[in-house]
This record gives C-alpha cells, sequence and structure tokens, in this order.
C-alpha cells in the first residue's frame, strides 16, 4: 500500500483543501483549465499546480487561498457520502476500544461511504486483511470509490462484498479466523450469532449505534448469548477550545453526541465467566411488543432518494478518475 498522503508539488487529480476568505474552506480536485468561482473571485487551477504542499494562492480578486492536501479526517468530512459516516471522534475511538492493529483480520459491517474503513485500513497495514459487507451496492460503489481516491489505489488488504452479512460471512472468512469485528447497522443483534462463529477466541465485537433504544437491544442480546463477556458501553464528546494569548474558553459549540460503542470479547467455546456463575441470567427487561421500538423507522432511520444516491455516485467516481490520474503523473515522475 502506498503512503497514505502523497507528497511533492500539487499535481493534476490531486485533491486540494483551499482555506480562503474567514477560514471559509473549499475542497477541489484540481482539473485541467479547472477554475473555482466564489464572490470573491475566481481561483484558477492550474496557479496551484506545481506548488509545493502549504502554499498560499491568489484569485483574480486579489483574496489569499491557503492550499493543502486534506488530511484523512478533513477528506472523510467532505468525500462523496453514499450513507451516514462514522466521524473521525468515534472512528478514533474504535479503533482503540476495538484494538485494531497491524496484520489484523477485521470483519466490517456495513460499509456504507468508506470513511470508517480508511481508518481501519491505516491501522492493519498491508499485512493485515478488511472484509467489509454492504447490502447496497451503490453505497458499497460510492465507498471504493472514496478509499481509490483518498488511498491512490485499490488496497489488495481490502475485499468488499455486497449482501448480508450473516448469509455471506461463513462463505468470506472461516471460523474462528476473524480478529475484530465492527458493526456499524440499525439492527446488529441480528448479526451477533454469526459474529460469534467467525470469531477466534479472544476476539473483539465493537458495535457502533446512534440510539438508546438500540443500545439496550444490542447489549441484552450479547450478554443473554452467553458467547461473550460482558458488554462495555461508551460515547465520545469532543469540545474545542479558543486558545488566543490570555483568551483561553472552551468553544461555544462541541461535537456531542454522535452514537454509542459497545464492545464485547467472544469467550472460549464452553466457558463461563465467574460473574455470570455468580447470578442466574435474568431474564431480558424487555417484552415482544418494545422490539417494535426497535424498527429502522422508530429509531430514525433516514432513507436517502434514488436520485440522490446517483448523484453521489457520480461524484465518487469524478473523485476516484482525479486520483489515477494523478497517479498516473507520479508514475511517470517515477520513469523519468
Amino acid at each position: 500500500m502506498n503512503a497514505l498522503r502523497p507528497s511533492g508539488p500539487f499535481r493534476l487529480g490531486d485533491r486540494v483543501q483551499l482555506t480562503g476568505p474567514k477560514g471559509r474552506l473549499h475542497t477541489v480536485t484540481l482539473r485541467e483549465g479547472g477554475e473555482l468561482h466564489t464572490h470573491h473571485g475566481v481561483l484558477r487551477h492550474e496557479s496551484i499546480v506545481g506548488q509545493p504542499d502549504g502554499s498560499v494562492v491568489t484569485n483574480s480578486g486579489g483574496h489569499e487561498y491557503l492550499a493543502l492536501r486534506p488530511l484523512l479526517r478533513d477528506f472523510v468530512m467532505s468525500m462523496p457520502r453514499g450513507a451516514a459516516i462514522v466521524y473521525p471522534k468515534d472512528a478514533a475511538q474504535i479503533l482503540a476500544s476495538a484494538d485494531i492493529f497491524p496484520g489484523a483480520t477485521v470483519v466490517e459491517a456495513g460499509v456504507g461511504s468508506g470513511a470508517l474503513s480508511l481508518w481501519l485500513l491505516r491501522a492493519i497495514g498491508p499485512s493485515g486483511r478488511l472484509v467489509s459487507f454492504e447490502r447496497r451496492a451503490e453505497f458499497a460503489e460510492v465507498a471504493e470509490a472514496n478509499v481509490e481516491t483518498f488511498l491512490g489505489e485499490r488496497p489488495d488488504a481490502w475485499r468488499v462484498v455486497v449482501g448480508d452479512l450473516v448469509e455471506s460471512l461463513p462463505s468470506a472468512v472461516e471460523p474462528g479466523s476473524v480478529d475484530r469485528v465492527v458493526l456499524d447497522m440499525l439492527a446488529p443483534w441480528e448479526c451477533i450469532d454469526a459474529v460469534a462463529e467467525a470469531l477466534t477466541p479472544g476476539g473483539v465485537v465493537l458495535c457502533y449505534i446512534a440510539t438508546a433504544t438500540q443500545l439496550s437491544r444490542v447489549a441484552e442480546y450479547i450478554r443473554g448469548s452467553g458467547l461473550f463477556t460482558d458488554p462495555e458501553a461508551t460515547e465520545t464528546m469532543v469540545r474545542g477550545w479558543h486558545v488566543e494569548g490570555l483568551a483561553v474558553r472552551p468553544d461555544h459549540r462541541m461535537v456531542a453526541h454522535t452514537g454509542f460503542l459497545l464492545t464485547a470479547r467472544r469467550l472460549a467455546p464452553g466457558a463461563v465467566p465467574p460473574d455470570v456463575r455468580k447470578r442466574a441470567l435474568k431474564k431480558p427487561s424487555y417484552a415482544d411488543e418494545d422490539v417494535e421500538l426497535w424498527t429502522p423507522g422508530a429509531v430514525g432511520d433516514r432513507q436517502i432518494t434514488d436520485k440522490n444516491l446517483r448523484k453521489r455516485v457520480r461524484d465518487a467516481k469524478r473523485a476516484v478518475e482525479g486520483a489515477r490520474q494523478a497517479a498516473g503523473e507520479r508514475g511517470d515522475d517515477d520513469v523519468d
């Protein structure tokens, strides 16, 4: 796998983050004859090509723009989206809580727009293996384009499977061969039995879920299965600070709740933890009628329209075409 953030002068096809007047951000893909039009004037892409990373360029109105290649956190916030993304603050906690390590075999479902896939690929390295499952082919297409756009290539360590995890997982991996499983879906409890079969003893399952009702449901299912350690749930909140001279204070806005992380570890076959021996398994504190509260509609699932999704697929394809062009030019430079 090549370096995740290319260096050197900007080339056609590169993705560039431009910070303009009043800190306004624009992310563009450099194209021949391309221009960024704002009410401040026109910035020609050709004025950026050949400049080193971190340069300041000027548009036709005399306004200056700072040009930088996006960091991964910047890229995932501006890339085309088929589905909602995992935010950087949660991605960082997922890597830590699930203990994603170089060389690990990781299963991910669903792939969404590929944001978490990028973080996982960076963590497992070229010696690892990531198998991502996605039910919707259009979402998988957007994710694949986004990953290739940022990395500059399709990583050998990554495989995308379009289909249902429960149906496809047994044929995609050997039983007991998976180190980590990350579930980002509306009803992760439906996949727990299949996940338990795929995980190696001591392996970690992590569920990224949005609502308290989902959190309760999956925790009760994992606890009742008897196949895992008692689940642990957390959420992450990030608050920025304004620091200018002696004016040091918290920002007025913060990134608060985006989702819960729930983790548990796979037990060895037949193992019963001591704490479970000491207490009888309680009857789940929910009834059949409560399950209705955990349906996709009830938990606020927002469906993207087909027209909007087709537009996002086109945007992702245009971005990856630019990345391929940039990769080709870098290859030509290496040959020279």
